[in-house]
């Protein structure tokens, strides 16, 4: 995916597309897996459902 994938331009401001992921910090995306959110730096896993 490329970086310009991962924002929104809406109303003027930039926004992220993606979380992101809350052991790695700031700069690192969680990939979007359709029911998941996953980090694939630190393979932490978010399930979209709760």
């Amino acid at each position: 995916m490329k970086p310009s994938e991962l924002y929104e331009l809406k109303d003027g401001k930039l926004s992220r597309k993606n979380p992101l992921c809350p052991r790695c910090g700031q700069g690192t995306f969680m990939a979007d897996h359709g029911d998941r959110y996953t980090c694939g730096r630190c393979g932490y896993t978010k399930w979209k459902g709760s």
